[in-house]
């Protein structure tokens, strides 16, 4: 895919505000939680977005955490943009700026480096050295601090960019990539001794794209099939049963940073 479908795609899945608000509530709250403490300043997330788009980012996509009644309006919520400007070409990927916070006083602002994959529309979130995750607590000039966090991230850009190559040039034996998928299965599981499918079934791809031996396909064959659940397996009891995609918040944070480092641990970084 070229670098120019790849803009194009990432205009057209621009959200405006109105989407956003329809999508993330809890981004569009009007005053925090009785819980917060005196300290805590809010800043209505949707100030950061605004902040951000004048920046030259742009919201492509917003989940939130299903929260029961009153604290639905506070939960924690992931938004994604992506420069306007292209910064760098990543091969088949779009570098992009995670954001996460929520309103309940139980986290600062969270910025991430992320990438997102138009071929097989994963959510890719990658770590970066020091660059790779910025807290910006609920104190000072939130708005400021977080347009200088998106901007520093998006300078490392590049760093990404060497790793992904990195990571298509170095090939893995068969052995090697069903020791990535176990060590994946076990990161997808972690703390349980059954696991409802095999590593194998990790490495299956769904699309063409990612058909090949090296670690990059290789990483993404595993992450789109942790992500998405679908694989038929056995519960520990024998029952046929089908993995389960990721839709919290947290865990998508928690594995999808998890694989990355398991990817470049293959590339000795």
């Amino acid at each position: 895919m070229t670098q120019q479908l790849f803009n194009h795609f990432a205009f057209a899945a621009s959200m405006s505000l109105e989407r956003l608000a329809e999508r993330v509530p809890a981004a569009f709250a009007e005053h925090a939680a009785e819980s917060t403490g005196p300290r805590y300043v809010f800043i209505s997330t949707r100030e950061i977005v605004s902040a951000l788009m004048d920046a030259g980012f742009a919201p492509t996509h917003a989940t939130q955490t299903a929260a029961r009644h009153a604290n639905a309006a506070y939960a924690r919520h992931l938004l994604r943009f992506q420069p306007v400007v292209e910064t760098v070409s990543l091969r088949d990927a779009l570098p992009q700026i995670v954001l996460i916070n929520s309103h309940d006083g139980r986290s600062a602002y969270q910025l991430r480096a992320g990438l997102f994959r138009p071929v097989c529309t994963n959510g890719l979130m990658t770590p970066i050295g020091d660059f790779g995750l910025v807290h910006v607590s609920h104190r000072g000039n939130v708005v400021r601090n977080v347009v200088e966090a998106a901007l520093q991230i998006t300078g490392e850009f590049s760093r990404v960019g060497d790793a992904i190559e990195c990571m298509s040039e170095t090939t893995l034996s068969q052995g090697e990539r069903l020791a990535f998928a176990e060590a994946a299965l076990a990161l997808r599981y972690a703390g349980r001794d059954d696991k409802p499918v095999q590593p194998a079934q990790l490495l299956e791809t769904r699309r063409i794209a990612d058909v090949g031996d090296d670690v990059w396909r290789t990483f993404n064959a595993v992450q789109e099939n942790v992500m998405r659940g679908g694989l038929c397996g056995r519960s520990a009891l024998g029952r046929a049963v089908r993995t389960r995609g990721i839709r919290a918040i947290r865990e998508d944070v928690r594995i999808n940073t998890g694989l990355w480092k398991l990817a470049l641990q293959r590339i000795g970084r």
